[in-house]
């Protein structure tokens, strides 16, 4: 006889696992190097949400107002954490929520799409907590959960009878406040509308409810960046651009092919060919909201080949899409189990095997990745922050620091700074790849202090003298270097 979960249970044992795997994360990044985030950027959303929440300013650099924060409705959040001055406590603690949020919801609307959803034990959202890309995500200190979370309750929303249009307007339209490319989720909601349209008669109340939630969030976010750069969109909807044009260079087809690959590096895997059968099942029998999921992730990772083709610290931005691709492929393999039903002792026992081996692909990967996230907190705690420590304890106050990785640098070093990435500096990004034009930028600003991975600069740290190097052993380990600061020599020193 088979337990029968309740919904309380089912909440327990989401809850309970999603403690169980953040913390493995945070307990074995502590033990490496301590706690930290695994991205630099992480820090760039505290240093704007510690001025916000100290000096009632939007500024990266204290008394500058810029657009530099990609996330604005994240910074806003980490800003609590700073009033309660348990800024990494809290971040973590957010991550933490919407992990477990993003599991609940997913499972709800894996229950909804799923023909028969194989028993009431929560297992699709028990794989969103252990799947290590998404755990990943929630103890970075960025948005990526957040984003994902409010992408599933829109579908989720989508998926009901007689979908709220104006609560579908509002989310699709916050989107932005978390990510630019939150746009995109107007699409689906638009389909689904228009189907609802076709199947029940013209009525204009729903589009004006859609269209009023949308505007009346979209609105203020352009507003609010046109009046701290003069642009429509944030510093870094174009500097990424500009930093990774030369990816856009290569085969299309390759570059979607590979980011679309993503996802399956993992205990995903497992689920492809229920994602394909999905795909099989939706397009044979028109199923409306799984091909508008379909098209929606397609799309979306088509407009990041075309973009912004990068796949580095392990494609943090296709996260974000990874959940609405394992939900269609958890409904598939339901689909596809439901299918092939118990026929025989010998389809019993490989039932029995693939749901064994899910488990164990998701423990071993799950594993792999804590090891993962830990080096990666190490590499930025021990570089990026231990530079920025130095420069805060051994620079002048009024020196001014040029730097490609400014997040650890503004938290800790609180310096005046040439942003080297274009996000709190705009003027660089025309030239951003050039470094005989950004010398001359950096001198013509009478830059005291170059601070970079050499590497990254080759001609310009070339001839310069290194102040400071770090001893870190996690970057060269693999296959890295150390983050160095060189005294800038310009013409105008």
């Amino acid at each position: 006889m088979k337990l029968a979960w309740t919904a309380r249970q089912r909440i327990l044992a989401l809850a309970l696992t999603a403690g169980l795997t953040i913390g493995a994360y945070l307990l074995l990044s502590w033990r490496v190097e301590g706690p930290g985030f695994p991205l630099d950027d992480a820090w760039i959303h505290q240093t704007y949400a510690r001025n916000l929440a100290l000096r009632g300013e939007w500024a990266f650099i204290p008394g500058k107002l810029s657009a530099g924060s990609t996330a604005p409705l994240w910074t806003v959040l980490l800003g609590v954490g700073q009033w309660l001055r348990q800024p990494v406590g809290w971040a973590y603690a957010l991550g933490g929520v919407c992990l477990l949020g993003l599991a609940w919801i997913g499972e709800r609307l894996f229950r909804r799409l799923a023909v028969r959803p194989a028993g009431s034990f929560p297992w699709m959202g028990v794989f969103l907590l252990t799947e290590w890309h998404l755990v990943w995500a929630a103890v970075s200190g960025m948005e990526i959960l957040l984003y994902a979370v409010v992408i599933v309750s829109i579908f989720y929303l989508l998926s009901q009878t007689r979908p709220p249009w104006l609560v579908i307007g509002v989310l699709t339209g916050l989107m932005v406040w978390i990510r630019p490319d939150g746009l995109t989720i107007l699409g689906p909601a638009l389909v689904v509308l228009a189907w609802k349209i076709y199947q029940e008669g013209w009525h204009w109340r729903p589009l004006a409810q859609l269209g009023l939630g949308f505007v009346l969030c979209v609105a203020p976010y352009l507003w609010f960046n046109w009046s701290l750069s003069g642009n429509w969109w944030p510093n870094t909807f174009y500097a990424k651009q500009a930093e990774y044009a030369i990816r856009q260079q290569e085969p299309y087809l390759g570059r979607f092919v590979h980011l679309a690959l993503l996802p399956w590096i993992g205990a995903g895997v497992l689920l492809l060919p229920g994602w394909l059968y999905l795909v099989y099942r939706a397009v044979r029998h028109r199923l409306v909201l799984p091909l508008v999921m379909l098209v929606w992730w397609l799309g979306y990772t088509a407009v990041y080949a075309w973009l912004l083709p990068v796949d580095y610290q392990h494609g943090r931005y296709m996260m974000p899409a990874m959940p609405v691709c394992y939900l269609l492929a958890g409904v598939g393999t339901a689909g596809l189990l439901d299918a092939i039903g118990n026929r025989g002792w010998g389809v019993h026992i490989a039932r029995q095997v693939w749901a064994t081996s899910l488990g164990v692909a998701a423990a071993a990967f799950l594993a792999i990745g804590a090891w993962t996230y830990a080096q990666d907190v190490a590499i930025i705690q021990t570089e990026m922050v231990r530079t920025a420590l130095w420069i805060d304890q051994n620079t002048p106050p009024d020196a001014l620091i040029a730097a490609h990785d400014i997040g650890a640098m503004g938290y800790y070093a609180r310096r005046e700074m040439v942003d080297l990435a274009g996000l709190v500096t705009p003027e660089v990004i025309p030239f951003i790849r050039s470094e005989p034009r950004l010398a001359a930028y950096m001198t013509a600003r009478q830059v005291d202090y170059l601070v970079t991975f050499p590497g990254w600069y080759p001609e310009m740290t070339e001839d310069l003298e290194a102040v400071y190097r770090t001893d870190g052993h996690y970057a060269p380990a693999q296959g890295g270097e150390n983050m160095a600061v060189f005294r800038w020599k310009g013409e105008n020193q």
